[in-house]
């Protein structure tokens, strides 16, 4: 599929998809969060092993289009941030490990989509903000995938002050895996997405899927959680074979997909 707001390419098992709209700041104006959501779900059926999720332009992302709000009804505000939250969804509910790969500033909703990413690295020429805590709007909806990231105090340090936070700072937080200079970021963003996609792809999805499922639990539920996964976990062909691989001190041989959610 061709698409007006996003570019795509591939590379071995790695799909790349480029939010280029550098004009409008990669603003997630309506029509772009509708494209990168039928994009993503695209990459889920696909053969695809890992995303990496990354702009064009001087800004990674300026969060929503401020135009798609101005003298919006409650409904139609509620619509757009709703297909926000589809969006991100979508995103988190790959069976592929997806990174975001920061050039430059993401704020706001395009913080909110570093933050949903299930890794991030940025280069040092980067920086992250929600800045409506210094304007007329708060960012609600982002502060809820920051807070996950970066825990209470600092999400609402950033959310209350508005203030960015640079690259360095991001990573101590983490808000990202790695801040790297500028001319690093493409290679250590493709390191990082390899070796996540190591292994089995069924079992790096119910990895996932299990993750999300149980990290917001309290700990006796987490573990419910977690070992029913896992013993399920442990009766698929792929599990079955990396065990049989390593007692016999052999290379794997791992041949299941991901499964449709």
């Amino acid at each position: 599929m061709n698409y007006e707001y996003l570019l795509l390419s591939q590379r071995d098992t790695i799909t790349t998809v480029t939010l280029n709209r550098p004009d409008k700041r990669n603003a997630l104006a309506m029509e772009v969060m509708l494209e990168l959501t039928q994009a993503l779900s695209e990459i889920a059926a696909g053969d695809a092993l890992g995303v990496i999720l990354a702009a064009n332009g001087p800004v990674f992302s300026a969060g929503h289009n401020f135009a798609d709000m101005a003298g919006a009804t409650e409904a139609q505000a509620l619509e757009l941030f709703r297909v926000c939250t589809v969006m991100m969804d979508t995103l988190q509910s790959l069976p592929q490990p997806v990174i975001a790969k920061v050039h430059a500033l993401a704020t706001a909703a395009g913080c909110q989509l570093v933050a949903t990413c299930d890794l991030a690295v940025a280069a040092d020429t980067a920086s992250f903000a929600i800045p409506g805590g210094k304007a007329g709007l708060f960012c609600h909806t982002p502060l809820v995938a920051i807070a996950r990231n970066v825990g209470r105090k600092r999400a609402l340090e950033m959310a209350l002050t508005g203030d960015p936070i640079d690259a360095s700072t991001a990573a101590q937080w983490g808000l990202i895996n790695r801040c790297v200079a500028a001319d690093q970021l493409d290679a250590v963003t493709l390191d990082l997405i390899q070796r996540a996609t190591r292994g089995s792809a069924l079992s790096k999805q119910l990895g996932k899927q299990g993750f999300y499922r149980q990290v917001g639990l309290p700990q006796e539920q987490a573990y419910d959680a977690a070992v029913a996964l896992m013993a399920q976990a442990a009766m698929t062909p792929d599990a079955q074979e990396g065990i049989a691989a390593f007692l016999e001190k052999r290379h794997a041989q791992y041949t299941q997909k991901p499964v449709a959610i």
